[in-house]
This record gives C-alpha cells, structure tokens and sequence, in this order.
C-alpha cells in the first residue's frame, strides 16, 4: 500500500512538473519572438531564427527549472486535495509525509538533473544564442563588453598592456610599467613583441627601456631583443572574454585564479561559480515549500491558488536574487553568501511550514500589546 501510494504521488507530480516546465518554455519562447520578430530578416531568417529559439528553449528551461518544480509541488497537493485523496491518505494514518517524500525524491533528482544540464547543455547554448544573435542578426546588446579581449593586468609593481595577440603565439605591441608603492612610475619597457620563454622569463624584441631615477633624470635604451624576469608566467595571461555564466565550472576556477593574480575582477565569475549549484539546488526547498503551502488547514484546494503562491514565491526569491547580485557586482556582499542566500530562505521557511503543521512551532494569532 504504501509503495502504492508513493508511485501515485510521484506520477502526479511528474505529469505536473513536466506540464508546467512544457507551458513555461513555450510562453517565454512566444514572447520573446513576438518581442522581437522585427530584428529577424534577410534571406533565410526562418530556419536561423528557428535555430536560435531552438537554444534560448534549452536556456529557458534551465532557468525556470526550480520555478516548475515549485509550481508542480503546489498545484499536485491542491489536485489531490480537491479531488479528497488528502483527506483519504490521512484516513489511512499516512500523514502528509506520503506528500513529502515523493516530492523530496523527485525534487532531488531534478536539481542534480538542473546541475548537469546547466553545465553540459545549458552553457553551449548560451554561447551558440549569443553567436547566432550577434553575427547572423547583427544585435550585439551587452555581449561587446564580455567579448572584448582584456589588455590591462597588473601583477605585483608591474602593468601590463598587452594591445594584441595571446599567450601561446605571443603578444604585439607591449608596454610595461614598473611603479613603486607610492604609484610612482620607475621602469617603462616599449617592446614591438613579447614571447614566453619558460618560468617567469619573456623575450621582448625591438625594446625600448626608460628608467626613471627622479632627480638624476632619465635613461633611455633601444635593444634589438632582451631576456627579462617579468615575474609572471604565460599561464596568467590566459584569460578567456566571455560571459561567465557560459563557462563551465572547471574554466571558472581557472578564470577566477588567472584573473586574481592579474589584478582583474573576479566577483561575477565567483557568483557564477557558486550559482551553477546553489541555483538549481534551490528548486528543492522551494518544492517542499509549496507542498507546504498547498496543505494548509485554512486553505481551499485550488489548483488557482497553487499557482498564484508558487508564483508570488517564485518572483520574491527572483527579486531577492537581483538584489544580491547587485550587491555583489558593488562589492557590499560575498558572492558565496549572495548565491546561497535565496536556498537557504526556501530551507527555513519549508521547516517552519512542516514544524508548524507538525506541533512544534506555535505562532500566537495575537501580538502582546506593550503597555
């Protein structure tokens, strides 16, 4: 019987869940065609913009992934209620625990499913929307700032601008600024190339090497090609252009170490990092929190009502979300604690939904007043 009751459950919640994320995908993908139908043109547009919303499909369902699981929660616990099954599983001295566990069982498995996805699948198709958006339509929106290649870095007394090229071919036209701690200038080296040699040792060639010695003056010298200690290796250089949402985990934290020793921002990398898992995870406290909320005793079993909950719970934690993002990107807050923030939200308030249903939490329905 119980084994019975578990798989019913875990169907309904299923048909839910799969229905909901079906009918969430397809309005944002309507939406924002008929938002921007009129930048779709030129011969073939059909079959690209077919393409394109191909990939912002699989974007969007990674991303309102744990807003289904949470409606899916509500909207299974509201039907059955409606339809007198939770008052039949009571009877039949279950508890709502047979609620619980398979919604906790499926919830599990979606989020680590959400992580996976996210990393192999959601990621190239955020490149390829980018791609297809920017080359083929010719809109461009943010994705400059995230493509333009990083010229500036600085490691230690020195600045570098590296003006072309990479780290494995070698970069073109390079100016190299050694500064002291109170920022004065000292050293400037002008080299037509730089090449990585090994360690920490560069080849410049067609240099030009000023040395600043304040009241003594200036001193200048043209070498055809000099060996320096620059007191950087190649592999600080690598830093990839790119939205760091669309990085896999292993190149964030390559990122985020190249980008800390270079002296470039690191806080946005850092959030991605830690919301490719916090994300997903998210949609199981929040499914347990609709379970929660669809099985209060003042309220009826409308499938109305579990939607409109579960959409007004989903929005607050969007909202907190953005908030903490900004906070992050304006350095008044960690990225760990921005990114685990909103789960940890959703944890506290399932628990207090489930101890307050179960006894141990009493909340007075009237407040003292203070004489």
């Amino acid at each position: 019987m119980r084994l019975t009751l578990f798989g019913y459950v875990l169907r309904t919640y299923i048909r839910f869940a799969l229905g909901i994320a079906f009918g969430l995908v397809l309005v944002f993908v309507v939406v924002d065609f008929v938002d921007r139908v009129k930048i779709y043109e030129g011969p073939g547009w059909v079959a690209d913009a077919a393409k394109l919303y191909g990939y912002k499909a699989l974007m969007a369902l990674q991303q309102l992934g744990p807003a289904a699981l949470l409606l899916a929660a509500g909207t299974t616990v509201s039907a059955l209620r409606k339809q007198g099954e939770v008052t039949a599983i009571g009877a039949l001295t279950f508890g709502p625990t047979a609620l619980y566990v398979p919604v906790l069982v499926f919830g599990l498995l979606a989020c680590l499913g959400l992580v996976a996805f996210d990393e192999f699948i959601a990621t190239h198709a955020g490149r390829r929307v980018d791609e297809i958006t920017s080359q083929r339509f010719n809109r461009w929106g943010d994705l400059r700032s995230y493509s333009t290649p990083k010229q500036w870095f600085r490691k230690g007394e020195r600045i570098f601008i590296l003006r072309a090229g990479g780290a494995q071919e070698g970069f073109e036209n390079v100016s190299i600024f050694t500064v002291s701690r109170e920022f004065k200038l000292q050293r400037r080296l002008d080299a037509a190339r730089m090449e990585w040699l090994d360690g920490n040792r560069w080849r410049l060639t067609d240099v030009v090497d000023r040395t600043f010695n304040g009241e003594q003056g200036t001193s200048v010298k043209s070498l055809e090609s000099a060996e320096y200690e620059l007191g950087i290796a190649a592999s600080a250089f690598r830093i990839r252009p790119g939205r760091p949402e669309q990085m896999r985990v292993r190149e964030l934290r390559e990122q985020i170490v190249a980008r800390r020793e270079v002296g470039l921002a690191t806080k946005q990398f850092e959030l991605a990092l830690h919301n490719r898992f916090a994300y997903p995870l998210a949609a199981l406290p929040a499914a347990l929190l609709g379970v929660g909320l669809a099985l209060r005793n003042s309220r009826k079993g409308h499938l109305t009502a579990a939607i409109v909950e579960g959409l007004l719970v989903a929005v607050a934690m969007w909202g907190l979300m953005m908030v903490c993002r900004t906070l992050v990107l304006t350095e008044r807050l960690s990225p760990p604690v921005a990114a685990w923030t909103p789960p940890v939200i959703l944890v506290l308030a399932a628990a207090a939904l489930w101890l307050r249903r179960e006894g141990f939490l009493h909340v007075p329905r009237r407040w003292l007043a203070v004489r």
